[in-house]
């Protein structure tokens, strides 16, 4: 799901939990904007996605994760327009049987959406703004997952 809604990461997970009570495993993973003490701080932080297109690539990259580790769910959210710091930009949930399952799954679709879902990111700070690209390190961590094969 992508929106300019507010994403309340708590009541996300309170949700997703009660909807896979029985599963044996359930993580999460919650992305802020971070106050970054550089160039005298974020003040802001803003966030475009083509849509509906974005929203149908990540669905199907949550699909992708249920099939390949077996998931019980998935579920992402992301928002788009403008955030302070502190405020939430991204919540991932994945429920499995085992523990391992559901930490690959989450790290995967967070992989993704750092440096192939459709996104453009503005940082705004004192001195002005700047789109910001994926760092080298972002690639590197989702290029495993060409190479990674379900846990069996």
């Amino acid at each position: 799901m992508v929106s300019e809604d507010i994403i309340f990461a708590s009541q996300s997970l309170e949700k997703f939990s009660q909807a896979n009570r029985f599963s044996g495993a359930i993580v999460s993973f919650s992305g802020n904007v971070r106050h970054d003490k550089q160039d005298g701080g974020t003040q802001a932080l803003y966030l475009q996605a083509h849509e509906p297109m974005t929203s149908n690539i990540i669905e199907e990259k949550r699909l992708e994760s249920l099939e390949r580790w077996g998931l019980d769910d998935a579920y992402i959210s992301h928002r788009i327009g403008h955030m302070k710091p502190g405020e939430t930009i991204v919540f991932v949930a994945t429920a499995a049987k085992h523990r391992r399952d559901a930490f690959l799954a989450a790290d995967f679709l967070m992989d993704y959406l750092k440096t192939e879902a459709f996104f453009w990111k503005k940082e705004i700070g004192k001195t002005g703004s700047k789109w910001v690209e994926p760092r080298e390190v972002d690639y590197c961590d989702a290029k495993r997952w060409n190479r990674a094969q379900k846990r069996t």
